[in-house]
C-alpha cells in the first residue's frame, strides 16, 4: 500500500504560533536531515512552495522544513499502512517531544493518524472506510462526533461511520492547532528528490521571452537588462550623431560669415588703395 504521510515533530510549546509568522524554510536544513537520514542518497533540490497549497510529495520525493521547535517531513509509504510500524530511522530522526503522522491516499480512501508522546504511541487509528488496520489507544476527544455518525452519512455494515480522510483534517487541527487547509498561513517547505533525478531546469519567463525576440541582432547600445524594455526614442549613439551634425553645421555657418567679412576687408582695402 503507498500512501502520503507527514510528520511534525514538535518541541514548541505553540506550534500554531509558530506556524502563523510564516517562516521561510532552510534550503541547507533539508539537506542535512535527508544526508543524516540516508547517507547514500542522491540529494536534489527541486523546489519551494507553501506545503498546504501544492501537490503533495510524490514517489522519491521528500518535503521537509526546519523551524524553531517544528520539523515538517512529508513522504511517501510504500511499507504497512499502521503507523505504529513507522520506520524508527524515520520516527526518530529528529529530537522531538511529541511526534505526529498524518497519512492519506485518496484513492482508496486511507487515513491514518498517530501521536507519540515522550517516544511512546499514545494514539493511531488507520483505516479505510470497511477496514481497519489499527486502532491504538483511546479515542481523542476530537473523535467524538465521528464515532458518532455525525460528519458522514451511514453505509452501513461493518463500515466506519466516517470517512479517515476527514478524521485526518480534524486531527491535524486539534493536535496542531494549525489550519493546514489551503485557507491557513502558509507552511513553507523545500523539496527534494533522492531518486538521483537531475534539477529542473527554470523555465524562460515570458518577459525574457519577448524582450530576446525583440532585442536586435546588433544592438546601438548594450545597457538593457533582459527583462527591461529599452526607454523610447533615439538610441545614445545616434543621439551623439545628431549633436556632431549639427555642431558641423554650426562651425560650416561661422566659417562662411568669417570668409565673406575678409573679401569685404580685402575689396575695402584695394579700393582705398586706388584712390592713393
Amino acid at each position: 500500500m503507498e500512501s502520503v504521510v507527514t510528520l511534525w515533530f514538535v518541541t514548541a510549546a505553540d506550534p500554531a504560533g509558530v506556524i502563523a509568522a510564516e517562516p521561510k524554510a532552510d534550503r541547507g536544513y533539508g539537506r542535512k536531515f535527508l544526508a543524516q537520514l540516508n547517507p547514500a542518497w542522491p540529494i536534489t533540490p527541486i523546489g519551494e512552495f507553501p506545503l498546504n497549497r501544492s501537490a503533495q510529495a510524490s514517489a522519491g520525493e521528500y518535503y521537509v522544513a526546519g523551524f524553531p521547535g517544528v520539523t515538517i517531513v512529508q513522504t511517501v509509504l510504500h511499507d504497512s499502512p499502521a503507523l505504529s510500524d513507522l520506520n524508527p530511522r524515520l520516527l526518530d530522526s529528529v529530537p522531538a517531544a511529541e511526534v505526529f503522522a498524518f497519512a492519506v491516499d485518496p484513492e482508496s480512501g486511507y487515513g491514518g493518524i498517530a501521536h507519540w508522546r515522550g517516544g511512546v504511541l499514545k494514539r493511531s487509528l488507520c483505516a479505510e472506510r470497511t477496514r481497519t488496520y489499527e486502532d491504538v489507544g483511546l479515542p481523542a476527544p476530537f473523535e467524538a462526533p465521528f464515532w458518532a455518525g455525525e460528519r458522514a452519512e451511514s453505509v452501513g455494515g461493518i463500515s466506519l461511520p466516517f470517512e479517515p480522510i476527514e478524521l485526518v483534517a480534524e486531527a491535524q487541527r486539534a493536535w496542531l492547532g494549525v489550519d493546514v487547509s489551503p485557507e491557513g498561513p502558509d507552511i513553507h517547505v523545500v523539496a527534494y528528490a533522492v531518486d538521483g533525478r537531475p534539477a529542473p531546469r527554470v523555465p524562460e519567463g515570458p518577459r525574457r521571452r519577448d524582450a530576446a525576440s525583440r532585442r536586435p541582432a546588433a544592438p546601438l547600445s548594450s545597457g538593457y537588462d533582459d527583462y527591461e524594455d529599452a526607454p523610447s526614442g533615439p538610441p545614445e549613439r545616434a543621439h551623439w550623431a545628431d549633436r556632431s551634425l549639427s555642431a558641423a553645421r554650426r562651425t560650416g555657418v561661422a566659417a562662411a560669415r568669417g570668409l565673406r567679412a575678409a573679401r569685404t576687408w580685402v575689396q575695402e582695402k584695394i579700393r582705398h588703395s586706388d584712390r592713393g
